[in-house]
């Protein structure tokens, strides 16, 4: 995976915020970053698959360097979809989670994200089978990454670019500051980014949009 780092928008930047330093700049383009992948979860990634191991009920995710997951787009054990769950339902659904008597282990049937660098599964896997998980992820920068994937950064550099604006302006008493012009980059980034959610949900294809009929009975 090809990173860009987010100096590279320095150029494009520095002639609207005169004075600003480098370092800066930098970090609200990675403010920036952070805050269109986790509201577009437009970066998305394939994670290899993880063998699950009877008794376990926490993992790592297996990312890429200086990234943490904004969301899990799909998963499955075995190659059939298991349903994401939220700490909420996942001990609404399972009270006693997690029992890791043997007796008390099943095949995993959903999961939840215990944090942006572990994901979990209930019930707590058996060794009736070898469980492997297949997982699509949105990613984020960390906090201390200096770039991101150079596809992803590509297809979102607008909506960076006009979202670290809207951040620089906007800090006071500086030689570049100009609010009336921080807040007209903020509607701008915000079209960018319903837009690119928009592109995220629905695909790059040319398809409609149709509604089916559920039967009452």
């Amino acid at each position: 995976m090809t990173d860009r780092t987010f100096v590279s928008l320095e150029p494009m930047l520095s002639p609207l915020v005169p004075g600003c330093p480098t370092p800066t700049i930098e970090q609200y383009v990675r403010y920036s970053a952070i805050e269109v992948c986790e509201r577009t979860l437009g970066w998305r990634y394939e994670q290899d698959a993880i063998p699950l191991t009877a008794g376990v009920y926490a993992y790592d995710y297996e990312l890429p360097d200086d990234t943490e997951v904004a969301a899990v787009m799909h998963a499955a054990v075995n190659d059939s979809i298991i349903p994401f769950l939220t700490q909420d339902q996942l001990h609404t659904r399972y009270p006693a989670w997690p029992q890791i008597a043997a007796a008390d282990r099943s095949i995993p049937a959903a999961v939840s994200q215990l944090d942006v660098d572990h994901f979990v599964v209930a019930p707590v896997p058996d060794d009736s089978d070898t469980f492997s998980m297949k997982m699509f992820l949105a990613l984020r920068p960390t906090p201390t990454s200096t770039g991101m994937d150079t596809t992803a950064f590509d297809e979102m550099e607008r909506s960076i670019f006009h979202g670290a604006l809207k951040m620089l302006l906007a800090i006071p008493e500086k030689s570049w500051t100009d609010q009336d012009l921080a807040a007209t980059h903020a509607r701008l980034a915000l079209f960018e980014i319903t837009s690119k959610r928009a592109k995220a949900n629905l695909g790059a294809g040319r398809a409609s949009l149709s509604v089916r009929m559920t039967p009452l009975a």
